[in-house]
């Protein structure tokens, strides 16, 4: 579709008589455009002189689609010879400027149109004129090593565009930001230093060719202050330098300066490469609130040197670094996708309108907000091509005076008074909007008078790792009158601030999280419920603050997910890296948020003990099955694939009947099957046996070792065949063989609860299989309960009771009501794995009655409760006087009672009552199944 046909909206001649003079431009053109034409000419003396000089290119160019026409300025360009170059791209500047500006004014380009266009030529200019002058250096051999094959590749320099252009955002009459940069790896280590000043006189060639201004004109006014600490180092870096410097020095502006960076002329690969390796620099793995801090203290500093202060005077205003302006709207969009993008690549995107939707979508900005900033982005930058066109100036300050609007409401084909309540209108609301995403969270409610006890804990504090900045201290003080009212609202106030106070003496650092907290005051309000509650948890957050990140992030208070998109959350997330290591850390992080989620969730009562045994079984399962063909694929590629069918790790105990803790560790056992191949076949081969071994080895470390970012879990093996003194991987058939020639009652015991969790699934079948028939066989009765009677005796000798709290150890409790549903299980030859299932199978042979299974089955499920809640809140057996009022009440909302006492009691009368049945039990031998 033709120019005319697309009009949409028309200028209107400021003087008249200019008006007149662009008409006559154009003698011949149609009313549509007539009218254009002269509302453009008339409004802006630089837009008729562009008309005058270009008279006869304008005529044929409106005759088609703008989109034509721009093709053919872009394809002159390619075409230009290198001796024509500099006066070439000035002709096709002015004609860009000039069918940019027509098709702005007109309504036939929107916005992203515009600045597209204008960014599509400046990407050409720069790699037109950056190919060119370093093809130069090359042909006078100038750079040592060269040769002219890599001219089209600019021998590994490239321009990275920042800023607008970056983003394709250039403004009507913008500068181009660049940093330009080298690849030092291809080039020996002598003739780095000739090299470097090659590609440096190239930088500053290219910097005059686009900037001087001559009779043609200019280019774009060429801006190289970007790079790293440019009053000291040359306009054009290494990449090794450039990466030293963000990675030592690197400030949060420019951070914020690299979101929008892009290659964009010279070596394109060379310089995408680079910006991939400062992935992390740009993109913190955690959620990074600090930014907004950073982000204000700029807007203040920006403020404070521009003089841009008091209230919102039109005349004058900048609109874009001036209040409420185009600067606020980037500030704000970029300053959210530092928060988040280091978690949610989606986010790291260039474009203000694009990320502003991506945010919006993402649920880091209301829908409303992101809509009204979006608008107000767009009429903002119309108002500022508007004031670049009257004079191609790189200005952004509206007029100060009445003629001066008028002119602009000319251009805008708009009513002067309507105009300015428009801007003003938008102005206001903007910095409404954004001010108070910026400004540090003041007030809050004010504490009460604190106890001597509690004072004494307060006044340790700026002792603490995560005070030693002036910076954290500042955060902190002032979010502590607030807190400090939360934390007096608890049941016990010294207990909560006395909790509080371990949280805070295990943070190693505390600008990020108090950042946090600042941003987010419901995470206050959180750590204050397990201040007051789970002095365990809020020991663990010490250690662990970014986990909070979690529940930032969306969904952390949704129903549990499940197993299977679990696995494939982490396989997904560990595919994305490409070092083992990172893949190990990032199982860490990922694990220990959803480990935290969990326990959240039990405290707040959102799920029972029941519902968060199965969680962390079903969360671990997740580890392991992700985290298995990560070791795999490690391992192998130093000693080849796994030989044979390969191996698969079986969970025994708590995980195999999928029921754990918040403290559990991960009982394993690993079975391989080498059917048959002596070793593995790789660059370091090794026997199978030994493979196997160390592969399991290997798997132990991956979960256990610790790690920037922790540990995953504890892990016992001493439920394969023959203990410690058996090897840590077992084949197939040993364990087989050992299962039915020389295993102990004890291991066929463990063997009811052994379940296959990672690995490979035909191997785990067959595994499965033969513990069904094993457990299937016939057995002696009589000789089982010999055994368990013997083990109870065991480990009540070996672990005395730790206090009446104690859940797990003990007669009645925990250990022995599983040692009896066990025995259950294998005299029955049934291959449930459940306690209740285990216990329903003794009924099925006539050795439990129903009120035994009642019986114990109570004192199971209140032991689990009393055992789930303690790990949670202490890590260890319930300790009332650590975990205060707040963890009693807990537990007694868990447990059902309505104080200590009563808890207490019903603990002795259920333990003492299932003890009593199990002596009995133990000495009646069921009829064989």
């Amino acid at each position: 579709m033709n120019f005319v046909a697309r009009i949409s909206r028309s200028p209107y001649a400021f003087d008249p008589d200019r008006g007149a003079e662009a008409r006559a431009v154009l003698p011949d053109a149609k009313p549509e455009m007539a009218g254009v034409i002269e509302g453009a000419g008339g409004s802006s003396p630089f837009l008729l002189s562009l008309m005058t000089r270009d008279a006869d290119w304008l005529g044929e160019a409106l005759d088609g689609a703008p989109e034509t026409a721009f093709g053919g300025i872009l394809a002159d360009v390619r075409a230009l010879e290198d001796a024509d170059l500099a006066d070439g791209l000035r002709r096709a500047k002015r004609r860009v400027a000039l069918l940019a500006g027509l098709c702005d004014l007109a309504g036939v380009w929107n916005l992203e149109d515009v600045t597209a266009a204008l960014t599509d030529f400046a990407d050409l200019a720069v790699d037109r004129a950056i190919t060119s002058l370093v093809g130069a250096e090359i042909r006078r051999g100038k750079l040592p090593g060269i040769d002219h094959d890599a001219i089209g590749t600019t021998a590994g320099m490239t321009v990275l565009a920042m800023g607008k252009m970056g983003a394709a955002e250039l403004n009507y009459s913008s500068d181009i930001d660049l940093i330009c940069l080298f690849d030092e790896s291809r080039f020996a280590p002598d003739d780095y230093t000739e090299a470097r000043s090659s590609f440096i006189r190239a930088t500053r060639r290219m910097s005059a060719m686009l900037s001087d201004q001559t009779g043609e004109g200019y280019v774009f006014r060429t801006d190289l202050r970007l790079r790293p600490d440019p009053s000291v180092t040359p306009v054009c870096l290494s990449m090794d330098a450039a990466e030293n410097y963000y990675e030592s020095v690197g400030r949060t502006w420019e951070r914020a300066a690299y979101i929008k960076a892009r290659a964009c002329a010279g070596d394109i690969a060379a310089g995408t490469a680079f910006l991939q390796r400062l992935t992390p620099f740009v993109w913190r793995k955690h959620l990074d609130f600090a930014a907004i801090q950073d982000a204000h203290d700029m807007r203040l500093r920006i403020r404070e040197h521009k003089g841009f202060h008091g209230p919102i005077t039109l005349e004058g205003h900048n609109m874009k670094l001036g209040a409420g302006g185009i600067r606020e709207i980037e500030f704000f969009t970029q300053t959210r996708q530092i928060i988040a993008g280091g978690r949610d690549p989606d986010l790291r995107l260039r474009g203000t309108i694009e990320s502003l939707a991506q945010l919006a979508a993402k649920g880091w900005v209301p829908d409303e907000a992101a809509a009204v900033l979006t608008e107000d982005y767009r009429a903002h930058r119309e108002i500022e091509h508007r004031l670049q066109m009257v004079n191609d100036t790189q200005t952004q300050d509206l007029p100060k005076t009445q003629e001066g609007f008028e002119r602009i409401a000319a251009l805008c084909g708009r009513d002067p008074g309507e105009l300015r309540k428009d801007i003003l209108r938008r102005l206001t609301r903007v910095e409404e909007l954004t001010e108070g995403f910026f400004k540090p969270r003041e007030g809050g409610e004010a504490p009460r008078e604190l106890s001597e006890v509690s004072r004494e804990t307060i006044g340790r504090w700026r002792s603490y790792p995560a005070l030693r900045s002036e910076r954290a201290v500042d955060i902190f003080e002032r979010l502590k009158p607030d807190l400090l009212a939360r934390l007096q609202k608890a049941a016990k106030p010294d207990e909560a601030i006395a909790q509080f106070d371990r949280f805070l003496a295990g943070l190693p650092a505390g600008v990020q999280v108090f950042s946090l907290f600042n941003a987010n005051p419901q995470l206050i309000d959180l750590i204050v419920d397990i201040a007051a509650t789970a002095p365990g948890l809020a020991l663990y957050l010490g250690h662990n603050a970014q986990v909070f990140d979690a529940v930032i992030g969306g969904g952390f208070f949704a129903p549990w997910p499940g197993t299977a998109p679990l696995t494939e959350e982490l396989a997904t997330r560990l595919s994305e890296l490409d070092d083992y290591e990172a893949k190990l850390d990032a199982a860490r992080r990922w694990m220990k948020e959803w480990h935290f989620r969990i326990g959240v969730h039990h405290l707040r009562g959102l799920i029972g003990a029941d519902e968060a045994g199965a969680e962390y079984a079903s969360l671990a399962d997740s580890v392991l099955v992700a985290l298995w063909p990560v070791i795999v694929a490690e391992f192998s590629r130093k000693h080849g694939a796994p030989p044979g069918r390969g191996a698969v790790v079986i969970g025994m105990g708590s995980l195999g009947s999928e029921r754990l803790t918040a403290a559990s560790d991960l009982d394993l056992i690993v079975i391989y099957d080498a059917a048959g191949v002596d070793s593995s076949d790789g660059r370091r081969p090794l026997p199978s046996r030994s493979y196997y071994a160390r592969l399991t080895q290997a798997l132990v470390t991956a979960v256990t070792a610790p790690m920037a970012e922790g540990r995953l879990y504890e892990i016992d093996m001493r439920l394969r065949p023959s203990g410690r003194q058996g090897p840590v991987a077992t084949s197939l058939d040993a364990f087989r063989d050992y299962q039915l020639n020389e295993a102990w009652t004890w291991e066929h015991l463990a063997l009811t609860r052994a379940r296959a969790v990672a690995g490979e699934p035909a191997l785990a079948s067959a595994v499965e299989d033969f513990r069904r028939r094993l457990l299937s066989s016939p057995c002696d009765p009589a000789k089982v309960l010999e055994d368990v009677t013997d083990m109870r005796q065991r480990i009540a000798a070996a672990k005395p009771l730790k206090g009446e709290w104690e859940a797990k150890l003990g007669a009645g409790r925990m250990q022995d009501v599983e040692l009896v549903a066990q025995a259950a299980a294998l005299m029955a030859g049934h291959p449930a794995r459940l306690i209740p299932d285990q216990l329903k199978a003794g009924v099925d042979i006539g050795w439990l009655t129903e009120g035994d299974v009642a019986a114990l089955t109570a004192s199971y499920r209140l032991m689990w409760r009393l055992q789930s809640s303690a790990r949670l809140l202490t890590g260890d057996v319930l300790d009332l006087q650590l975990a205060g009022q707040g963890g009693a009440d807990f537990v007694l909302r868990e447990t059902g009672y309505s104080d200590v006492g009563t808890l207490a009691e019903a603990l002795q009368s259920v333990s003492s009552q299932a003890a009593s049945i199990i002596d009995k039990t133990l000495g009646r031998v069921p009829a064989t199944p």
